[in-house]
């Protein structure tokens, strides 16, 4: 059977680096006092450092960003950050693309979780960079933060049946369109990880770059309300627990065998693991018995980026080809909404 490689990847995020702007901002959305100190205190923890938006932070500390679409006479309803959505997806798109070379490309995969229109990201990709009219193309929508894994395992089941197929693998999310005016302590912590990002990867049977050489799907037991994520009136309602770490770390043990599928976790060299967050990483190291060492680049990535939802494991992916291009087997791992597990074996 042909193996499926992952030949490249290419990266991309907004110009304006808005985490300290939400940093100092949110904390008056929260309604409690208490809350809000308790806020600022465990933004001071979230080892993040940058988040990108394509909204420019205000210099009016009452003041989100400058084209008004925080408004603080109210903040806009789930059509017009749609709109916004299309209006910014595609110019993140190209920062990536154009970093790749798309001629031949027979088949298009798109995951993103943060917004819809249609014609889509897909389409356009197709009109602008001149790819022929019957290029396949395939949306992976609303599976959160793992869906990249699953774009890859689609991407490695078209390549093995058609050999010679070239397939483009594009992430991008706009994380920062939903952020809700008023909310509970939980809520604003969830919001202050997520970030705009974009993610793209050229997948054949060519011999370069990472081979995908199985993937899993692990549903922890009794952890499926932990992760919501819902369309609501004032955008999409993300629902992240502060018990996921803790699931996180309960399960694995149970389906770490599945996932490593014959390998022992000393066998593996590389561990790119999607970043959702401190805590996240904290439940997932305990959980798999990970050293520090063994997290950097997601650690990194977190630090540089935050959690860009379904784009994130492809920049802890091309960090880890960045900063130890040792040959040897790999795990990828990644969280969302079940609460489900997808991983990825992989060797470089």
């Amino acid at each position: 059977m042909v193996t499926a490689y992952l030949n490249t990847i290419a990266t991309a995020v907004p110009d304006f680096d808005v985490h300290q702007k939400f940093v100092d901002y949110c904390p008056q959305l929260i309604a409690d006092k208490r809350d809000r100190v308790l806020f600022r205190r465990m933004a001071s923890r979230a080892q993040i450092d940058h988040r990108y938006s394509f909204l420019e932070p205000h210099s009016d500390s009452q003041r989100l960003d400058t084209e008004g679409f925080y408004d603080e006479a109210g903040f806009p309803d789930t059509g017009k950050r749609m709109q916004w959505y299309e209006r910014h997806a595609f110019t993140l798109a190209r920062r990536a693309l154009d970093q790749l070379d798309l001629a031949g490309t027979t088949h298009i995969l798109v995951t993103s979780c943060t917004g819809f229109y249609a014609p889509g990201l897909d389409q356009q990709i197709v009109d602008h960079y001149g790819l022929d009219d019957d290029t396949e193309r395939t949306m992976v929508g609303f599976m959160g933060c793992f869906a990249a894994l699953n774009a890859l395992k689609l991407a490695r089941h078209i390549v093995r049946s058609e050999n010679n197929a070239r397939v483009l693998v594009l992430n991008l999310e706009l994380c920062t369109l939903h952020l809700k005016s008023t909310g509970t302590l939980e809520e604003m912590l969830s919001f202050l990880i997520f970030a705009d990002g974009c993610a793209a990867g050229i997948v054949t049977a060519e011999p370069a770059g990472i081979a995908l050489q199985g993937f899993n799907t692990t549903v922890i037991p009794g952890s499926g309300e932990l992760i919501t994520w819902q369309i609501g009136n004032q955008g999409f309602d993300m629902h992240l627990s502060g018990q996921v770490p803790a699931a996180i770390a309960r399960g694995l043990p149970d389906h770490l065998g599945d996932i490593l599928d014959g390998l022992t976790r000393s066998d593996v060299i590389h561990w790119a693991i999607h970043p959702g967050g401190r805590s996240v990483l904290d439940g997932v190291r305990g959980g798999a018995q990970l050293s520090e060492e063994q997290l950097v680049s997601s650690r990194d990535v977190l630090r540089r980026f935050g959690n860009m939802s379904s784009a994130t494991i492809m920049f802890v992916l091309q960090d880890i080809l960045n900063r130890d291009p040792r040959s040897g087997p790999g795990c990828a791992m990644a969280f969302g909404p079940g609460l489900t597990v997808e991983s990825m074996r992989f060797a470089l």
